[in-house]
């Protein structure tokens, strides 16, 4: 029995590039290769996407050359149902001429981008339109937990709990500054949190407990997205993240973890930098498992995380974060990653589940959703274009003449 061909596409253009390698090196090497071949599709910092074994060794990315042996540029065929994806070779000779060669079949591709330009629904629209099964959330729910804006209307519209928060563009900013932070001071209290919309990582993201500090959070804020959110900060709440693995209405939780901040926030040097190897990814972050919290809490956490994991239509796996109010008994989510961080697998490994079997179970939701999404009728047979070449005068749905 011939092997799956399996595409793992990361990198990008995204302020998350780095965190992207080495969360899917991570899983390149946890596959299990005796049932997948796995074909690394690299996206550089400038958008061009390479192939070939040494993108599998996270030494090749400390000063990436795509002149290195065993490095070359490829394209996917974007015809609907191909899942070629090809390389083009040098001419041979004088009178040679370039030749296509195809490089793999792809049956499944795993999206490891984090941020913009992967995370955010637009390489999820492209394997749409390849039909290619894919084993992340599908466009509208990437779209929206990019958005931190849209995320948070989204959930306020479903009557999840989210704390309050406005937000602000930075044209208005440039043009009328003082506007934009009366406009914030008179809708929350002190301290505050400023985050880019757009971003993860916890880049760009700071705490403002005065007016001063507003200012230098939104100018940092805005040298990274234009338009940025702005929240409510809690005095010393606990912060607890979750995750959820499945698709439909087959979806289950994680354990729950408590990650160790070093302030008042959990920063990027927090995340993937402090305290051990950087090349572990999310998996090194400092934090406590499980989360020594009440089961009564606790439940409540997995429950309402499986929760809004079905709500949004998602697939594969999610991590979901909260902020827990411990002196109001208060939950609110902070935020839901369509791919998180070493895609959450450290949440999964006390549940019982590997990571080469958490690989397996996404690739099977990819498979099952990309099913359901073929058995759907893409075609509508209708008379309008005979019509029309017989001299039909109607339009297509309106019924307005056609001149």
């Amino acid at each position: 029995m011939s092997k799956m061909q399996l595409g793992v596409i990361f990198g990008s253009r995204s302020s998350e590039h780095e965190v992207s390698v080495i969360s899917a090196v991570q899983l390149m090497k946890a596959v299990n290769r005796d049932k997948y071949d796995v074909i690394p599709i690299f996206i550089s910092m400038k958008g061009v996407w390479f192939s070939g074994e040494p993108l599998l060794d996270i030494h090749t990315y400390t000063n990436f050359n795509e002149n290195c042996k065993g490095i070359y540029r490829v394209q996917l065929d974007v015809t609907a149902g191909s899942g070629a994806l090809t390389t083009m070779e040098p001419a041979k000779g004088l009178f040679g001429h370039e030749q296509v060669r195809l490089v793999a079949r792809l049956d499944c591709v795993i999206p490891v981008l984090h941020g913009m330009h992967g995370e955010d629904g637009t390489l999820q629209g492209m394997l749409e339109l390849c039909n290619i099964p894919y084993a992340s959330s599908g466009v509208a729910p990437s779209a929206v937990g990019m958005d931190k804006v849209y995320m948070k209307q989204y959930f306020q519209g479903g009557g999840f709990p989210v704390l309050p928060g406005c937000h602000a563009l930075r044209e208005t900013w440039q043009r009328d500054p003082e506007a934009v932070l009366t406009s914030i001071e008179t809708k929350l209290p002190y301290p505050v949190f400023v985050k880019p919309a757009m971003l993860g990582s916890s880049i760009g993201v700071s705490k403002a407990k005065d007016r001063a500090a507003l200012t230098d959070a939104l100018e940092l804020a805005f040298t990274f997205d234009r338009k940025v959110l702005v929240e409510k900060g809690l005095d010393n709440p606990l912060e607890l993240n979750c995750s959820v693995l499945g698709y439909g209405e087959e979806a289950r939780a994680s354990e729950i973890e408590m990650p160790v901040t070093g302030g008042d926030l959990l920063s990027f040097m927090d995340k993937y930098i402090q305290g051990a190897s950087s090349t572990k990814g999310m998996a090194s972050l400092k934090r406590v498992l499980p989360a020594p919290i009440e089961p009564e809490l606790r439940d409540r956490i997995r429950t309402l995380s499986v929760d809004i994991f079905k709500n949004m239509d998602c697939k594969g796996v999610v991590r979901i974060d909260y902020m827990y109010d411990t002196k109001a008994n208060e939950l609110f989510i902070t935020e839901i990653n369509t791919i998180p961080g070493s895609l959450a697998f450290y949440l999964w490994e006390p549940c019982g589940l590997p990571y080469a079997q958490l690989i397996d179970e996404m690739v099977e939701c990819a498979l099952r959703a990309h099913r359901e999404k073929n058995d759907s009728n893409f075609a509508f047979s209708s008379d309008i274009l005979k019509n029309l070449a017989l001299g039909g005068k109607a339009g297509a749905k309106t019924g307005t003449k056609v001149r």
